[in-house]
């Protein structure tokens, strides 16, 4: 009887399983279609779609400076200048590290500017004329670099503290000041992509000096900006410094529609992202 007993009760185990294993992949025929790239090949990427990788423009200008004239400006520029010390102490030229450090605060401003955009579209019943996606995708694009540099530098569970304890202070910091300034704010943005440009940049001389070495790209990078197969840590670099370049003037842009007394709602979002057209298959 016993036996009986336990034969069932397996035998219910592995069907309650089973219908586990299923109801994890598909919920009343939602799930995952196959993607595939133009090569016929699996597509391998949850964490974005084939329509969403896209070329990134090289020929944008790398030395374009925002000039602080007004107090705001000014504000916010010695704030990033001043926030480049103890950067610059901790990392040093260790720029991989550095590049996970800035990525990862780097991805906090289009959240936040995106989140408080989208519950004032949803209190006052208006569109946003595109500011909420332009954010977002802001946020994404600086989220991905991250998990690109994560390939090819790994962090330690020290940097992974820091991480944390950064954005315990900058988040709140951040959406506050927001809150309270979303011109200022986005001033600051723009100074910091500024900031990052140079990083790069200087990165990208580590590596043609050899101080640093050239290794193959990561698959993840080669998808997401349709690099060739042979691209190097180098194009990685190049294709996040054309990122950063972008939301630099993004960010100063949105800056100066807010010193203009207007809302961003009145000026059409600069969307970029997804411009490229990829064909693929489901």
């Amino acid at each position: 009887m016993d036996r009986t007993e336990d034969s069932v009760s397996d035998s219910e185990e592995r069907q309650m399983g089973a219908v586990e294993s299923v109801t994890a992949s598909s919920y009343g025929g939602v799930s995952r279609r196959k993607i595939t790239r133009q090569d016929g090949t699996d597509w391998p990427w949850t964490c974005f779609m084939p329509w969403e990788s896209y070329s990134a423009d090289l020929s944008i200008a790398l030395n374009k400076h925002h000039v602080p004239k007004k107090f705001l400006d000014k504000v916010a520029y010695w704030t990033v200048k001043l926030s480049r010390i103890p950067i610059n102490i901790l990392f040093q030229r260790r720029y991989g590290y550095r590049a996970i450090m800035l990525e990862t605060v780097a991805a906090v401003p289009g959240m936040v500017g995106g989140m408080l955009l989208h519950f004032k579209s949803l209190r006052k019943f208006r569109q946003s004329n595109g500011w909420i996606k332009a954010l977002l995708e802001e946020a994404e694009n600086e989220r991905m670099h991250l998990m690109i540099m994560v390939e090819l530098v790994k962090p330690k569970w020290y940097d992974r503290l820091l991480i944390l304890i950064t954005h315990g202070i900058f988040f709140p910091a951040f959406f506050l000041l927001y809150l309270i300034s979303a011109k200022l704010a986005h001033r600051i943005v723009g100074y910091m992509q500024e900031e990052a440009i140079h990083s790069y940049t200087e990165y990208l001389k580590d590596i043609e000096s050899g101080a640093i070495k050239n290794v193959p790209a990561p698959a993840l990078a080669i998808d997401y900006w349709r690099l060739p197969n042979y691209a190097t840590l180098k194009d990685v670099v190049i294709a996040i410094r054309a990122d950063e370049a972008y939301h630099r003037d993004v960010n100063h842009y949105a800056s100066d529609i807010k010193f203009e007394g207007k809302e961003l709602r009145e000026v059409p979002a600069p969307l970029r992202y997804h411009k490229n057209g990829f064909s693929y298959s489901v």
